[in-house]
C-alpha cells in the first residue's frame, strides 16, 4: 500500500517556519518553500505557456500555478493533501481542493492538462503508479508537464519525512531525472514529447504513446 504524506506536514513550512526533507540515511534536503509560496518566478513560464485548456494542478502547494492560469484565463483546478495549501491557493482566487491524487477528482478523463510541477512526479514515491493514474485523468488527447531533475540524476526512491519544527512520519517519495523521465513515461503509456531547461529547473511534456 502506498504510503502518502497527509499534507499537514508541510503546513508549518507553508506558513513561514523552515522545511527540509530528511532522508532514512539522515541526509537532509531544504525546500525551496520561499518559491512556492512567491509568485510565479524563472522556469514558471514554460509549464503555465504549456496549459492553453482545463489544466489539474497536481501538488497544488500554495498555488502560485493555479492562480497564474486562472488569471490567463484557463480553466484550472489545484489539488493538494495539505489544508493550508488549499486555502493559500483559494486565497489567491483559483480553486483549489483538498484531495489525495489517487482518490476521485472532478473531470476524470476530462483534462486536457496535468501539472506535476516542483518535483511532484515523487508523489507516492513510484513515479509509474502516479502516471498511470495521471492517464485516467487526462482526455485522450491530454498531455502532463513534468519538473524533473537534471541530467545524471536518474530514477531515486526514499522514504522521507518533513522536518518543521519537529518530525512528520515517514513517507515513499521519489525523484526523476530528465535522463530517466523517458523509461518512466514509457512505462505508464506515455512518450517524451520534449524536454527544456530554465536556469537551474528542468522540465519535460509527456504525451499518450
Amino acid at each position: 500500500m502506498r504510503r502518502l504524506a497527509t499534507g499537514r506536514e508541510f503546513d508549518r513550512g507553508l506558513l513561514g517556519q523552515r522545511c527540509s526533507l530528511e532522508l532514512a540515511n539522515g541526509d537532509r534536503i531544504d525546500l525551496p518553500v520561499e518559491r512556492w509560496t512567491d509568485g510565479c518566478g524563472q522556469g514558471d513560464a514554460v509549464l503555465l505557456d504549456g496549459c492553453d485548456g482545463p489544466t489539474l494542478d497536481i501538488g497544488c502547494g500554495p498555488g502560485r500555478l493555479t492562480a497564474a492560469l486562472a488569471r490567463r484565463g484557463v480553466v484550472a483546478l489545484g489539488v493538494d493533501s495539505s489544508p493550508t495549501a488549499v486555502r493559500l491557493t483559494q486565497e489567491r482566487g483559483a480553486a483549489a481542493l483538498r484531495r489525495d491524487v489517487f482518490q476521485p477528482l472532478p473531470g476524470e478523463g476530462r483534462w486536457h492538462h496535468a501539472l506535476l510541477a516542483d518535483g511532484n512526479i515523487g508523489i507516492g514515491g513510484d513515479p509509474v503508479v502516479l502516471l498511470d493514474r495521471v492517464q485516467e485523468l487526462i482526455s485522450p488527447d491530454g498531455d502532463v508537464l513534468v519538473e524533473v531533475e537534471a541530467p545524471g540524476h536518474g530514477l531515486r526512491r526514499e522514504a522521507v519525512r518533513v522536518l518543521s519544527g519537529d518530525a512528520g512520519p515517514w513517507f515513499g517519495w521519489a525523484w526523476v531525472g530528465a535522463d530517466a523521465v523517458a523509461e518512466v513515461a514509457m512505462r505508464s503509456g506515455f512518450r517524451v514529447d520534449w524536454t527544456t531547461s530554465r536556469g537551474h529547473r528542468w522540465f519535460a511534456r509527456l504525451e499518450r504513446r
